[in-house]
C-alpha cells in the first residue's frame, strides 16, 4: 500500500456519489414540471429537451467544461484553462473543491449541476423552439456562460470567490444564469402563436406532471444542497434541514397569496412556492440556520410570486415562469445569504472559515453578494441574447418552428411521437353469456402530415381546433 497516496473517507465519497444521482434525477423532474405546464401536444418535447441537456452537457463537460470551470492550474480571475481537457489527469488526486474528495468524484458531481442549468433555462420557450438549434445552443451556452460564471464563483482563482462572495450550491451559476438566459431566450424567440388572443387555452394541461416534477425536484434538492458540503457531516445535515424548511415555507406562502384570488388551495401555487423556496435557499444552504431559512423561504416566495406579473408588463412569454422563479429567486436568495450567513454554521464541517454576514456584523457581505449576483445576471442575459441573435441569422439554425408546426405541436413536428395515445371504447356486454363486443372505438391521435396544411385525413389545420390541445 502506498502510504503517500491520499486517504479519503468512504462515507464522504458515498454521500457525494449518492447526491450525484439525486441531482441527476432533478433533470427529468424539470422535464415533467415543464411538461405539465405546457399544452399536451408539446408534453413529450419538453421532457426530451431536458433529458437531452444531460447528454449534451456530459459530452461538453468531458471535452473542456470541467477544465474551464475547475482547472487548478489557472491563475486568471475570469476563466480556467484546458489542462484538464478530455478529463486528463482526473483520477484519484485531491479535488479543487475539497482535499477530502477525489477529483473523479467531484467531477461527476459538478457535471450534474452543469447539465441541470440549461435544462432550467429552456422552459421559457416551450411550445415553439426547434430542437436542433436548442441542442447547439446548450453546448455553446454551457461553455461561454455557465463555465465562466461557475469559475468566478467556485474556483479559488475566480474573482467572486476571491472577493468573498458566498454561494453554497449555485444561486448564481445555476439559478441566476438560467433565469436570465430564459428571459433572453423568450425575448429573442417571441411569444406563442395566439397567446394574446386566447390566453385561457394556454393553461397547464396536466397538474399531476407538475406535482410529480416538483416532488422529484424537492427530493433531488437534498443532494443538490446537502451534497455541496462535499462530505457527510453536520454541515450537510444542516443544508438538508434548511432546504426542506425553506421549501415548505415557500409552498405555504405562495398558496396563501394565491388563495385570495379564487379562495382555493392551488396545486400550481404549492408547486411554484416550493420551488421558489428551494431556489432562494440554495446559495445560503450551508451558511444559514433554520430560523433565517424560514425568512428566506417566505421572502423568496413573495418576490417570485410578484415577479410573475413582469411578463404581462414587459410583454414576453415565459411558459414556465423560469425568470420569475429562478432568476429573481436566485438573486433574492443571494442577497439574503449576505444578510443571514453565520460563520458558526459554515464551521459545522470543521474546516470552513468565513466572516459571516449581517448576523455576524459583517456589513460588506451584502455588497459582495450583490456584485456576484449582478455580474452573473448581466453576463448570462447579454451573452445569451448575442448567441441566440447570431444563431437565428444562420441558415438552418432558425430558433423557432414555423406556424404550422407550432399549431400541430412539437411532439409530432419535432419528435414524431406523442406523450399521450388515447383510445376511447364503447363496449356492450351480453347479460346472458357475458360476451363483450366493441360497439365503437375512437383512437385520438395525430398522423404525420401528408401535404402542406393537411393531416392524414386530408383536412386542413385549424388554429381553433389545435390551439387548445
Amino acid at each position: 500500500m502506498d502510504e503517500t497516496a491520499p486517504q479519503y473517507s468512504a462515507g464522504d465519497i458515498s454521500w457525494v456519489l449518492a447526491s450525484t444521482a439525486l441531482v441527476w434525477l432533478m433533470i427529468p423532474g424539470v422535464g415533467y414540471f415543464y411538461s405539465g405546464m405546457a399544452r399536451r401536444k408539446n408534453a413529450l418535447s419538453l421532457i426530451m429537451s431536458c433529458v437531452l441537456s444531460i447528454v449534451i452537457v456530459s459530452v461538453q463537460w468531458f471535452i473542456w467544461g470541467y477544465s474551464l470551470t475547475f482547472s487548478s492550474t489557472s491563475t486568471n480571475s475570469f476563466i480556467g484553462n484546458l489542462d484538464f481537457a478530455f478529463l486528463r489527469h482526473i483520477l484519484g488526486g485531491p479535488s479543487i473543491g475539497s482535499a477530502g474528495l477525489p477529483d473523479i468524484v467531484f467531477c461527476i458531481f459538478q457535471c450534474m449541476f452543469a447539465a441541470l442549468t440549461p435544462a432550467l433555462a429552456i422552459g421559457s420557450v416551450a411550445e415553439r423552439a426547434r430542437l436542433l438549434p436548442m441542442i447547439i445552443f446548450i453546448f455553446i451556452w454551457s461553455t461561454v456562460v455557465y463555465d465562466v460564471v461557475a469559475y468566478w464563483t467556485w474556483n479559488p482563482s475566480g474573482w467572486s470567490f476571491a472577493l468573498g462572495g458566498l454561494d453554497f450550491a449555485g444561486g448564481t451559476p445555476v439559478h441566476i444564469t438560467s433565469g436570465f438566459a430564459s428571459l433572453a431566450y423568450a425575448i429573442v424567440i417571441g411569444r406563442r402563436e395566439g397567446h394574446e388572443e386566447k390566453k385561457e387555452e394556454f393553461k397547464p394541461h396536466n397538474m399531476s406532471n407538475v406535482v410529480l416534477g416538483t416532488a422529484l425536484l424537492w427530493f433531488g434538492w437534498f443532494g443538490f444542497n446537502g451534497g455541496s458540503a462535499l462530505a457527510g457531516n453536520a454541515r450537510a445535515a444542516m443544508a438538508c434541514l434548511v432546504t426542506n424548511l425553506a421549501a415548505a415555507v415557500g409552498a405555504i406562502t405562495w398558496m396563501i397569496i394565491d388563495f385570495r384570488y379564487e379562495h382555493k388551495f392551488s396545486a400550481l401555487g404549492f408547486c411554484s412556492g416550493a420551488v421558489a423556496g428551494l431556489v432562494a435557499i440554495t446559495p445560503g444552504a450551508g451558511f444559514v440556520a433554520p430560523g433565517p431559512a424560514v425568512a428566506i423561504g417566505f421572502i423568496g416566495a413573495i418576490f417570485c410570486n410578484s415577479a410573475i406579473h413582469l411578463k404581462k408588463w414587459l410583454k414576453y412569454d415565459d411558459v414556465a415562469d423560469v425568470f420569475a422563479v429562478h432568476g429573481v429567486g436566485g438573486f433574492v436568495g443571494s442577497i439574503l445569504t449576505g444578510v443571514f450567513a453565520e460563520k458558526s454554521i459554515a464551521a459545522l464541517d470543521g474546516a470552513t472559515e468565513i466572516a459571516g454576514g449581517w448576523m455576524d456584523h459583517h456589513w460588506v457581505q451584502v455588497g459582495h453578494q450583490f456584485a456576484d449576483a449582478t455580474a452573473g445576471a448581466a453576463w448570462s442575459f447579454g451573452l445569451t441574447y448575442i448567441i441566440l441573435y447570431i444563431m437565428n441569422l444562420i441558415p438552418g439554425l432558425s430558433l423557432r418552428v414555423d406556424r404550422e408546426a407550432e399549431l400541430q405541436g412539437l411532439d409530432v413536428a419535432e419528435i414524431g411521437e406523442l406523450a399521450y395515445f388515447h383510445v376511447d371504447k364503447v363496449v356492450a356486454v351480453n347479460q346472458t353469456t357475458g360476451e363483450e363486443k366493441v360497439v365503437q372505438e375512437d383512437i385520438q391521435t395525430y398522423r404525420q402530415p401528408q401535404a402542406q396544411g393537411s393531416m392524414g385525413s386530408g383536412k386542413p389545420f385549424a388554429q381553433d381546433s389545435l390551439n387548445n390541445v
